[in-house]
Order: C-alpha cells, then sequence, then structure tokens
C-alpha cells in the first residue's frame, strides 16, 4: 500500500473484514480515553492513592498518546505499515493487561504511559488502511465508518465503563481489551497486505523533542490548569513558557531543515490545511459538549450517572445515521454544501441549548441531542474525505496522524477553556445575584412565608438563598459555555470558502470489442 490506493486497491482481498479489524483497533483505542474516568474512585480506594495523585491515570494516557502521534506516519514508511500496526496493537493489549493488574500508582502510571504510546498510533493507521484499500468513488463510505468509531467511541466510553466497574470490578475496564486485541491482531496479520520497510529513512530527532516538550506541555498544562488556578500558579505559568518555546523551535526546524520531521507537502494543501483546522474546532466542541452535559444532567437535573450516560446515547445514534446518509450524497452533492448544513444545524442546537434549564423536557433532550448528533456526522464525514482528496498519496501516513493530533488538541483545549469559563462565569453570576439578594428585595418579601423562609439574617435562611443563588449561577455559567461553542461553528464555515472542490472521478466505460453491438444483449 505504498503507493496510489487507486491503483492498488484491486489488489485487495477481504476488504470488509479488513475493515472490521482495523475499527475494532480504533475502537479500543478510543474508548481508552473515556473508559477509565468512571472507575478512578474505586481505582483511588484500590491504589490508596488521593484523588489529586489518582487523576495521573488518566493525564499520563493523554500526554503520551498526543507526544506519540505525530511521528506514526514515520514510523510506518521506516518499518512497515503492517508491522506497525500489529505491533502497536499488541503493546496496547499487553499494556492494558498490566493497567489491570496494577498494585501500585506509580506502576499503574507507567503502564498507562506504554497504552498510551502503543495506542497513539491506532487511530492514524486504520485510517491510513482504510483511505489506501478503498477507491475514490468508495472512500466517502470508508471515512463513514471510520468517523462512526471516532464520534461513538467517546460516548460508549463512561456508560461501558460503569456498567463493567458495577457488574464486576474496575480492572475489567482494561481487561475487557483483550479478546477484542487478539481478534484484531490475528484478522491483520491475515488479511493485511505486507508493506516494505525503508532502512535508509533518518529520523529527526531535533524536530521530534522539540514538538514532544512541546505538546507535552501544553496537555499538562491544559490538564492541570483549572485545578492549579491556571495564570496564578507558576507550575502553570512554566508549562505554558516550555509549551510555547517547543512548538515555536519546532516551527522553525521545520521550515529551515534540509529534511524535516513533517513533510512541507502537507502544509502546502490547502483542503488538509483547512480540513484539520475544522478538526481541531469540531473537537472542541464534540469533546467538550459531552462533558458539560454528562455534569450538567448530573448535578442540575439530578439525572442518575447510569441515566445521563444513556440520554446522551441519542447523539451517537443520530451521527451514525447522519455518516450513512453523507456518505452517499457525496457522489451527488459538493463535500462543502453537506458540511455547511452540518455546521450551520450544529450553531442552531448549540444555541438552543445555551438556553436551557434544568427542568427541560427529555423529549425535548433527546430531539436536540439527535439532530446535533446528526448535524455533526454530515460535517465529519465530508471533511474527512475533502482532507485527503488532492493529497498525495505518499503523504496520507503523516496526514492522519496530524489531523488525530489536530482532534485530540482541540478536544484539550475545549475542556480547559469551557471548564475555566463555567468557574468563572459561575463566580460572576454568583455575585451578581447575591448583591440584590437582600432583605430590601421586594421579591423575599413577597410573603411571610417567603420572607421567613429566605431571611438572609438568619443561618437558615443564608444557607438556603445561598444554595438557590449557587444553582442559579451554575445554570447561566452552563449557558454561557453553550454560547460560547456557538461561535466555534464560525471559523468552520470559514475554512469552506478555502477548500477547493475536487473533480468529480467519472468511470471509464470499458472497450468494445470490434464486430459486438454496445447494446446490452437480449435476455
Amino acid at each position: 500500500m505504498s503507493g496510489s490506493p487507486d491503483t492498488t486497491t484491486s489488489k485487495v482481498a477481504h476488504r470488509g473484514l479488513l475493515t472490521l479489524f482495523a475499527m475494532t483497533a480504533t475502537l479500543m483505542q478510543i474508548l481508552d480515553s473515556t473508559i477509565a474516568n468512571v472507575a478512578l474512585p474505586y481505582m483511588q480506594g484500590s491504589l490508596s492513592t488521593t484523588l489529586d495523585q489518582v487523576s495521573w491515570v488518566l493525564t499520563s494516557y493523554v500526554i503520551a498518546s498526543a507526544i506519540m502521534t505525530a511521528p506514526v506516519g514515520w514510523f510506518a514508511q521506516r518499518f512497515g505499515r503492517k508491522r506497525l500496526f500489529v505491533g502497536s496493537l499488541i503493546g496496547f493489549t499487553l499494556a492494558s493487561m498490566a493497567c489491570g493488574a496494577a498494585q501500585t500508582l506509580e506502576q499503574m502510571v507507567l503502564f498507562r504511559v506504554l497504552q498510551g504510546v502503543f495506542g497513539a498510533a491506532l487511530g492514524p493507521l486504520s485510517q491510513a488502511t482504510m483511505l489506501d484499500i478503498y477507491p475514490f468513488e468508495q472512500r466517502a463510505q470508508a471515512m463513514a465508518i471510520f468517523g462512526i468509531g471516532i464520534m461513538v467511541g467517546p460516548i460508549m466510553g463512561p456508560t461501558l465503563g460503569g456498567w463493567l466497574t458495577d457488574a464486576l470490578d474496575w480492572r475489567f475496564v482494561f481487561y475487557v481489551n483483550l479478546p477484542f486485541g487478539i481478534l484484531a491482531t490475528v484478522g491483520l496479520l491475515i488479511f493485511m497486505p505486507d508493506t516494505p520497510p525503508r532502512p535508509d529513512l533518518k529520523f529527526d530527532w531535533t524536530g521530534f523533542s522539540a514538538l514532544a516538550i512541546g505538546v507535552g506541555a501544553l496537555q499538562l498544562m491544559l490538564d492541570r490548569g483549572q485545578e492549579q488556578d491556571w495564570f496564578n500558579s507558576p507550575e502553570i505559568i512554566v508549562e505554558a513558557v516550555i509549551a510555547a518555546l517547543g512548538l515555536y523551535l519546532f516551527a522553525v526546524h521545520m521550515f529551515t531543515a534540509a529534511k524535516p520531521f513533517l513533510p512541507l507537502g502537507l502544509f502546502k494543501d490547502r483542503n488538509f490545511i483547512a480540513s484539520s483546522t475544522m478538526m481541531f474546532c469540531t473537537g472542541t466542541i464534540l469533546m467538550a459538549s459531552s462533558a458539560l452535559m454528562s455534569s450538567y444532567l448530573q448535578n442540575l437535573a439530578g439525572y442518575p450517572v447510569s441515566t445521563a450516560g444513556l440520554a446522551m446515547a441519542p447523539r451517537g445514534l443520530g451521527t451514525m445515521v447522519a455518516m450513512l446518509i453523507a456518505s452517499r450524497l457525496a457522489n451527488y452533492i459538493d463535500h462543502r454544501k453537506i458540511m455547511a448544513f452540518g455546521l450551520i444545524g450544529m450553531g442552531f442546537t448549540l444555541h438552543a441549548m445555551s438556553q436551557w434549564t434544568p427542568d427541560v423536557s427529555e423529549r425535548l433532550l433527546m430531539v436536540t441531542f439527535i439532530t446535533q448528533g446528526f448535524c455533526m456526522g454530515c460535517v465529519f464525514n465530508p471533511m474527512n474525505v475533502m482532507a485527503y482528496v488532492t493529497l498525495p498519496a505518499q503523504l496520507r501516513g503523516d496526514a492522519t496522524a496530524m489531523q488525530n493530533l489536530s482532534r485530540n488538541i482541540g478536544a484539550a483545549i475545549g475542556i480547559s477553556v469551557t471548564s475555566f469559563n463555567l468557574v468563572s462565569s459561575a463566580q460572576i453570576s454568583h455575585a451578581d445575584l447575591s448583591a440584590v439578594a437582600t432583605p430590601f428585595n421586594r421579591l423575599l418579601q413577597a410573603n411571610d412565608g417567603v420572607r421567613r423562609l429566605l431571611d438572609p439574617a438568619t443561618q437558615h435562611g443564608a444557607n438556603l438563598l445561598d444554595h438557590m443563588i449557587n444553582r442559579e449561577a451554575l445554570i447561566i455559567a452552563y449557558n454561557n459555555d453553550y454560547r460560547l461553542m456557538t461561535w466555534m461553528v464560525l471559523p468552520c464555515l470559514a475554512m469552506l470558502l478555502v477548500m477547493r472542490r475536487p473533480e468529480r472521478r467519472i468511470p471509464v466505460a470499458m472497450p468494445v470489442p470490434r464486430g459486438m453491438s454496445k447494446q446490452a444483449p437480449a435476455e
């Protein structure tokens, strides 16, 4: 699969089975980014750690995965895509088993780092493989299958993790990877075409080191910023400086080195740059909206943990339906028009959510989630196709790695910004509401019962009034976050103006032998 996919797809046998095994590997990696979240309190007791310490179970995985995503393209060329894919899958499965057997926090963090290192390659390699084994005419359907795994994984993770933890034990959150890892490994060994390694390639350690330091420090800053009060903390300031310096040195090295870590051809392709920017922006919306809505339903609407996860499941259903429909329409409608429809729909649903209150009806909840998921599917599927239509085939390995890195960084930034905005907005709204909650407010003097119950001069009245103000301030803060995410749609719409429409590929008619009629034979 080193050549152009349009010339190699006819040689790929059992394309459907290869797709199944590649997507199994991707889904394992995507699930593990969220499946352990609900098990953290149980890990805390088993590993005898504090809540702050056990959060490194998540942080270590995210940072290791982010750092090792970028060099996946080079490793695939150097060692061969099949060897790297199978090796990464074996390493990820073994690291998962080690995580389940960990007895101390130090062991858990070490094994989670290894899990992130091996798992980083699974998503990009799966996407690159599917782009190569499907012809141009079927690429939209292939990206629909890949997109379903990417979109549904984060939604299924907390639900599956909660069920495994309640029914069995938190260790089965990691042990569940074993059967799927074995199945995917055997399938790839049997059905995936081999690619020759290129031992002549030299690794750009300078560029990789600068990028690894920059991305690692950025992820660490985003993960710990809220807990450390952001730039009021010396730790966050140091991490921000290191991140900026590392990314700056990487950019300078990339444009000045003879053989940079990432090929410059990636950054000359207009469609790829626009799609990666859109992936960054939509990644912030996807993960931030999920994280916010989960806490909103539990903390304000009073949903149990399991019910909150099930309530958000219809969004994944809407996404799957949209991706399948968008993949069919792609041959008849301009991809940019499909994405514009999806982005505008996402904007309307996010704006509607910015006006919700905790007593929102379940019917409205379901309709909004399904609509939002459908619109997201209309964006992600054409966007994945448009990113590669004008890109040379030899750059696809690096391109898929960079696109996955863009999505991950966008998700991390989205969660951090919305979390910070949630806290600051709640504090500001609490101060504004408290300023009018005085004994002189006419609303608090409506009748004797209200006046006695909410009298700020009494301890009981002050506590009850503060509880009500906190609740209202949180509602306003959540609304402000969804209003902020509504504006994230605008940069994506602007990127549609940058993209070039791919040329339509018309199948070439087979030559008709002399003496035979072009008409179909009579039955």
